[in-house]
């Protein structure tokens, strides 16, 4: 098991301002790590310029009525652990990245094991998701994806009935992806889901944003979303599904077992290790907000977990 010290670990400030995210950017450019992986997201409003030039989604709010972050926020500052800590450069590393073409091989406990291709996968019917990601360093932002639920790629592959858990796997290529090639963590990027979570209609297999395909440094060619847990568990650029019996032990498990569980549902009152969760910063605001339980997904997703202590099953 790798330990991360914790003095090599970004504390949460870095990221709560526009000021302190460039701040972090210099930090972290003199090497530091982070421990903590989310979706995408930056820490300020775009140039004029830049507003210009993004795409047009079909929704500017997310149901709640708060409005959907532009193009270039959400493709200019992402954690994509394989690449580098540093969210400022993500976007700059990606050029030797290929997407296409692709497989994503789904086996294990299924009765018609599968490899896709792009064609496959983007031949399932696609919708748009407007959702809310907040990641576990206490940011947030507003994202409209496009994608199909997971549910339906599953169904195709006709799971067995001791299949409990969903195990996800990144590509691994530390030629291209050259932060694999970190001793501090225990790659490829493994995440995994409850079969009966994998199964919710909220959780998305993400093959776009804004109606344009997903980008390299966003996790293309497609990538899982979860909203009513913590960024890092939406697993990028995924190769391998296999649905399994016993729970899968993701990287952060394996890195900071003691800050990073399976489950990882959003909940203000369950604080990180380190930091609290009662607040986040939304991405181009100024003021904190209060979080939400299940990050605002509580109708539609508390009933998985009767009786489970979120403290414990963190």
């Amino acid at each position: 098991m790798v330990k991360i010290r914790p003095s090599e670990i970004t504390p949460e400030h870095v990221y709560l301002s526009r000021r302190d995210f460039l701040k972090g950017a210099g930090a972290l450019a003199s090497g530091s790590l982070l421990l903590a992986a989310c979706g995408g997201g930056v820490a300020t409003a775009l140039s004029s310029a830049d507003d210009a030039m993004q795409p047009e989604s079909s929704a500017s709010t997310d149901e709640l009525g708060d409005p959907v972050n532009s193009y270039t926020d959400i493709t200019h500052f992402n954690n994509f652990y394989e690449f580098t800590p540093d969210k400022t450069t993500v976007v700059d590393l990606v050029g030797n990245f290929r997407t296409s073409p692709w497989q994503v091989e789904v086996g294990g406990l299924v009765h018609n094991p599968k490899i896709y291709n792009l064609d496959d996968l983007t031949g399932f019917e696609k919708e748009e998701r407007v959702y809310r990601l907040r990641c576990v360093e206490g940011w947030s932002m507003v994202i409209p994806w496009n994608g199909f639920p997971l549910a339906r790629l599953l169904e195709d592959v006709e799971p067995m009935a001791d299949a409990k858990y969903v195990r996800f796997e990144t590509l691994y290529d530390p030629d291209v992806m050259t932060n694999q090639q970190s001793p501090w963590y225990v790659w490829p990027y493994v995440e995994g889901l409850r079969i009966d979570e994998a199964m919710h209609d909220l959780t998305l297999m993400a093959t776009g944003l804004y109606g344009k395909s997903l980008p390299a440094q966003n996790g293309a060619p497609i990538r899982l979303v979860v909203p009513w847990k913590y960024g890092f568990k939406s697993i990028k650029s995924i190769v391998k599904i296999d649905l399994v019996s016993e729970q899968p032990t993701s990287l952060w498990m394996a890195s900071s077992p003691n800050e990073y569980g399976f489950y990882a549902n959003v909940n203000p009152d369950v604080p990180h290790p380190r930091w609290s969760q009662a607040k986040e910063r939304r991405i181009g605001e100024i003021s904190r907000r209060d979080t939400l339980l299940f990050n605002g997904y509580a109708d539609e997703v508390a009933s998985l977990y009767p009786d489970m202590s979120p403290s414990i099953f963190f």
